[in-house]
């Protein structure tokens, strides 16, 4: 499984809006300018995480973005899953109409896959944005 350059750009731009005070609205453009995101890319991505929770978006005059919640309340799994969906390292794991083992619990290569899921899942979560800005210092 690899995570593409979105998830990439979402956790860095997550991490750049955990190292201001807490409520603080910055403007998209500076997190373009300082996290190096190309503008219109980071401003999809901006939506996204909006949309999940993550980042709250403010118009007009003094609008921008900042965190909806404290950086220890944000995990790589949250900001993983808000752009790329959930973690399913098999089709069959995510939709089981599209196992031709019938989404059976005796193929011994689910079971292999679904642990690996799950481990990945737990590492993810595992991380706050808070542990990972203190890392930053």
């Amino acid at each position: 499984m690899r995570l593409n350059q979105a998830t990439d750009y979402a956790m860095r731009s997550v991490l750049y809006l955990s190292g201001l005070p807490y409520g603080q609205v910055v403007e998209a453009k500076l997190i373009s300018e300082e996290e190096r995101v190309p503008m219109r890319f980071l401003l999809k991505i901006l939506r996204q995480l909006t949309q999940a929770g993550i980042v709250q978006s403010y118009r007009g005059i003094n609008g921008g973005y900042s965190l909806a919640r404290p950086p220890s309340e944000i995990t790589m799994l949250d900001v993983v899953e808000a752009i790329e969906g959930p973690i399913a390292v098999n089709r069959c794991l995510h939709s089981p109409d599209e196992c031709n083992k019938f989404f059976s619990a005796h193929c011994p290569v689910h079971q292999a896959l679904y642990e690996l899921q799950q481990g990945m899942k737990e590492h993810l979560s595992r991380y706050n944005f808070q542990m990972l800005k203190e890392r930053v210092k």
